[in-house]
């Protein structure tokens, strides 16, 4: 079974990820997709929803959604967040049948369904049959390059163009540097690609040249975008969090490092506390679309 992550480490950081996601990507997704009346999108390892609520409002057109994730509690979360998100935008949420979410926007309903299925055996179980493009956002820094190749190859079969947003491509960058910035990345770089699951180590910084050579070998134009998190000192939440992760994953791996490392988490997480840290995270997103 793939990892799973926390539902309010997601909330927290959705905000950023809809200032980082490329719009020109998402908006070429949406040309190819443009003689599709109602196109249908499978979002993997959909969480609670968060590419879906910021995507969604692209297509200016009826569309449907298939949110695909192991993660039972984060599935129901999604829907309840949905139906949240609809109320402040001032639409309309029901559910016809019990089967699917109707988002009654003014352009056109979103149909939203969800699906249980453990992602590292994707694609096996996945509905590509069904949908017009597949999707996901912070996914395939996780996942192995030979779940990339598998998933490459189905989508090829179906002609599926495939959207993969915030790929981590780079080296954080925590401000005020700190003596032990480098005991911290390099642990944490180790924690990246270790076996998280999906049939490999994990491929971390290496996801969008390997996604590229992946879908390249199938004939698809790939399209990238430099899609940085920048947090400012003013988010000293997102900050904090972001500091105390990586001084955990790194402990996993620098433990004769343990106590340097919970010194620096001390001091990173006092900064931000005190509005004196941010952070940059250097994310890529990649766009493959089928051959004409």
């Amino acid at each position: 079974m793939a990892e799973s992550f926390d539902g309010d480490w997601l909330s927290l950081r959705e905000g950023f990820d809809a200032e980082s996601r490329s719009m020109e990507l998402a908006e070429a997704l949406l040309e190819h997709l443009d003689e599709v009346a109602r196109p249908r999108f499978l979002d993997l390892g959909a969480g609670t929803g968060s590419l879906t609520r910021w995507l969604g409002h692209v297509p200016q057109r009826p569309h449907a959604w298939v949110l695909a994730d192991a993660d039972a509690e984060l599935m129901s979360r999604a829907f309840d967040t949905m139906m949240e998100a609809a109320h402040e935008w001032g639409w309309r949420a029901t559910w016809p049948q019990k089967k699917a979410l109707l988002l009654h926007s003014p352009q056109g309903a979103w149909r939203i369904e969800g699906i249980l299925t453990d992602l590292a055996r994707a694609p096996e179980g996945l509905p590509l049959d069904r949908v017009d493009a597949v999707t996901c956002s912070a996914l395939c820094d996780l996942v192995s390059e030979r779940w990339v190749e598998a998933l490459a190859a189905a989508l090829a079969r179906h002609r599926l163009p495939f959207y993969a947003a915030l790929n981590v491509s780079g080296r954080e960058r925590f401000m005020p540097p700190h003596p032990d910035d480098a005991w911290v990345a390099r642990g944490f770089g180790r924690d990246q690609r270790r076996v998280k699951g999906f049939g490999g180590p994990a491929l971390g910084v290496e996801a969008p040249a390997a996604l590229a050579r992946a879908f390249a070998r199938h004939g698809y134009e790939v399209l990238t975008a430099p899609t940085d998190w920048r947090i400012p000192r003013q988010a000293g939440a997102m900050a904090r969090e972001l500091a105390l992760g990586h001084a955990e994953a790194a402990m996993r791996h620098e433990t004769r490092e343990a106590a340097r490392i919970e010194a620096w988490a001390e001091t990173r997480a006092t900064q931000a506390e005190a509005g004196r840290l941010s952070v940059r995270v250097p994310h890529r997103d990649v766009l493959c679309l089928p051959p004409a």
